[in-house]
């Protein structure tokens, strides 16, 4: 890539950004598009002033202002401690490749750019003469530079130890939050309840209630409280959904009519008006019918039929629920299998009609689909890197000259495109695995975003990285590949840093628009405009409300991160671009998570333990991928010296899972039964498990009741 096309796709990405940074501050200060920019103060009744002026339609910055003044415990208990963990993997991008920056700058770039290249090859990339690729192969005594590639490897020490320093103390800084969360919601029904899957049928009532009341009376006699069986109760989810549908119908209906009786008071208005109320009647008669059908459905009797081998048992103590969930129940593993139960608003209700003796097929099934996945979407990738190698490209196939004709072109193709296109096909990767993540029975929605961050990050690492790098280098050593075999090995040693230049445009792209279409939402405000073109705007809106998307943030920014520290010692001036990408995408989910979207349920910080591995894998194979630059550039000393620091990194990860991993799966006996001492001695442990006890009712047995809006006192179903 030539520097007229890493110049290009930069002025793109900051001109692009501007505009749209520039509308939303617009946008977001017009009253009219507050339940898009505001739902999350909406849903909470968060009074929000508005500017009457004229200022309201100029650009501002002060989003960005007050975003840089949110503390992390504002964070914490406006939105959780889940949320904070996405704005500490931003600040830990930030500290990390901030001193990472100076180092490279400072030490490394003066030293590779002042390197000799042992081969005489002009067709450098951009930023070939500042990586390590400049630097010449081998050393002799005589060489003023003999410790050059030394100073790296220094460099590639230091970055490793201060990446795992920062990592211990995210960990541990997180470790105490998350205990202290815990102790804050102490009183959530999932600390008093478990879940119990394959539980037998009783044989002489052909029932599995009967089994859990007998089970856990005998075997936990004072402290077992109360159970709530769980129905395939799917038919009911559908006829809910279809109830939800007419009331909102009849209460739009209901809107309309009062709008239109106010605006117009003339006799001829009477017909429509007339029509309008016979129309609502008749919608009301087919709710009635809906919900008489439910109540049917809900009967003791037809619920027995649907009745599954699961049930959530509530406790009269937290420590008594905490020892039951890691105790195996049966000599056969396979029956009665419990584990602590997530909170009520996190149940997967759908995975819990899954059998638990199934679910490792499901996950096999979609292990086989992901990987599919992964495999196929390489052909894009390579048809990428075609673009981006442009150069090399044409001697292959000539018509692509054809885009030289036009002036600037090829600088724009080469330089903004490939990144351009690789982000629009990755778009739709994260809700694919989502997607996926979902049929794999697990019993939680947060484990559910946790199995789709997984996938979506190993698949962005074997086809953003991986793919790009390798098909990269093929394209540039295909051609002397066959008139000189014998320089294979140096030429695959510049196979990571020939990449430098994609993978800032790709960082650029990924930052700059990323982030800017990220605060803009502009699917949302195009949907805004459908609908109240449609509908009108006599109706009071909702906010657009959605939960945060873990499974989007978390992979992407990791694999920013990965690229940043694989690219740490090779091409230094890829670091102060993620800075700019950090900081940017720290203000953008400041603004996202105070401002828009809600918290739907709280793991208590059990995504960080998947992002330390992220990261402990991105300086892993940093030290793997400098073992092979130093062994192709003639310096083995370096190669075996690395080594060991590959080993302490290894080392390292299992002191962490030994030290802190625990924590975020268990909970701790101690802190249950101190939990429970001081409502004793307030006298509020009964009132905690009786509320437990009715927490986990399913959403098909939960009892009908619609109301209309606060403009009418008339219930519509009420039961």
């Amino acid at each position: 890539m030539n520097p007229h096309s890493l110049l290009a796709s930069a002025a793109i990405n900051i001109g692009l950004a501007f505009i749209t940074l520039s509308l939303f501050s617009i946008l977001k200060k017009q009253p009219s598009l507050a339940s898009i920019y505001y739902a999350h103060r909406l849903s909470h009744h968060h009074y929000i002033p508005f500017d009457s002026s004229f200022h309201r339609f100029l650009p501002s910055i002060s989003w960005i202002s007050r975003a840089y003044h949110v503390t992390e415990d504002d964070i914490l208990q406006s939105n959780g401690l889940d949320a904070l963990v996405i704005i500490r993997l931003f600040k830990f991008g930030i500290k990390f490749f901030a001193v990472c920056s100076f180092v490279g700058l400072v030490v490394l770039v003066p030293i590779n750019y002042d390197g000799v290249k042992e081969v005489s090859d002009m067709s450098y990339s951009t930023m070939d003469s500042f990586t390590i690729s400049n630097v010449r192969r081998g050393s002799r005594r005589s060489d003023l530079f003999i410790f050059r590639l030394w100073v790296h490897y220094a460099c590639l020490c230091f970055i490793s130890f201060y990446g795992m320093y920062l990592l211990y103390k995210e960990y541990e800084e997180i470790s105490i939050r998350r205990i202290q969360q815990l102790q804050n919601l102490k009183h959530r029904p999932d600390r008093f309840t478990i879940i119990v899957r394959e539980i037998p049928l009783c044989i002489e009532h052909k029932a599995h209630d009967c089994c859990v009341d007998h089970f856990f009376s005998k075997h936990y006699p004072n402290t077992f409280y109360s159970y709530q069986m769980v129905y395939n109760t799917e038919n009911l989810d559908e006829l809910m959904n279809q109830t939800k549908s007419l009331a909102r119908k009849i209460e739009d209906l209901r809107e309309t009519s009062m709008t239109k009786k106010h605006k117009n008071k003339l006799p001829l208005l009477n017909f429509s008006q007339q029509t309008s109320s016979s129309k609502v009647d008749m919608l009301e008669e087919k709710l009635l019918a809906l919900c008489h059908k439910i109540h049917q459905l809900q009967c003791k009797d037809m619920l027995k039929k649907k009745e599954l081998p699961v049930a959530f048992v509530t406790f009269k103590s937290r420590s008594a629920a905490a020892v039951a969930a890691q105790l195996q129940q049966h000599t056969h593993p396979l029956l009665w299998v419990t584990e602590l139960a997530p909170e009520p608003r996190d149940v997967s209700w759908r995975n819990l009609r899954v059998s638990y003796r199934v679910v490792p097929l499901y996950r096999l099934g979609v292990v086989i689909a992901a990987s599919l996945l992964t495999i196929f979407f390489a052909i894009p990738v390579t048809a990428v890197q075609g673009i981006a190698k442009y150069e090399k490209l044409k001697k292959w196939f000539p018509p692509a000259m054809a885009v030289q004709l036009i002036p600037g072109l090829s600088s724009i193709v080469t330089g903004y495109l490939p990144s351009v296109v690789l982000k629009g096909f990755i778009y739709i990767v994260p809700f694919a695995m989502f997607a996926m993540a979902k049929v794999s029975g697990y019993v939680s929605r947060s484990k559910e975003e946790i199995k789709a961050c997984n996938m979506v990050f190993y698949f962005l690492v074997g086809n953003v990285f991986f793919v790009s790098v390798l098909s990269g280098s093929l394209f540039d050593t295909i051609g002397k590949f066959i008139s000189h075999p014998k320089i294979i090995p140096s030429q695959l040693a510049t196979a990571v840093s020939a990449q430098a230049d994609f993978f800032v445009t790709y960082i650029l792209t990924d930052g700059l628009s990323g982030f800017s279409l990220e605060v803009l939402q502009p699917g949302l405000l195009i949907w805004d405009i459908l609908m109240s073109c449609t509908i009108g705007c006599q109706r009071e809106k909702n906010p657009y409300l959605y939960s945060l998307p873990y499974f989007r943030i978390i992979p992407f920014v990791s694999l920013s991160i990965l690229i940043g520290l694989v690219y740490a010692v090779v091409a230094p001036l890829l670091l102060p671009f993620l800075i700019v990408y950090f900081c940017l995408g720290y203000v953008v989910y400041i603004n996202q998570i105070q401002d828009m979207y809600e918290t739907t349920y709280e793991t208590c910080g059990q995504y960080w333990p998947y992002i330390h591995h992220y990261i402990l894998l991105a300086i892993i194979l940093m030290q793997i991928t400098m073992i092979g630059l130093f062994g192709l550039k003639l310096k083995p000393a370096a190669s075996i010296a690395t080594i060991p620091l590959l080993l302490f990194t290894l080392m390292f990860n299992e002191y962490c899972k030994m030290r802190f991993l625990p924590s975020f799966h268990h909970y701790s006996l101690k802190d249950a039964a101190e939990n429970d001492e001081l409502d004793e001695k307030c006298g509020q442990l009964e009132f905690h498990y009786e509320n437990a006890s009715n927490a986990y009712c399913p959403p098909g047995l939960q009892p009908v009741t619609f109301m209309t809006s606060e403009s009418s006192s008339t219930p519509l179903v009420s039961s």
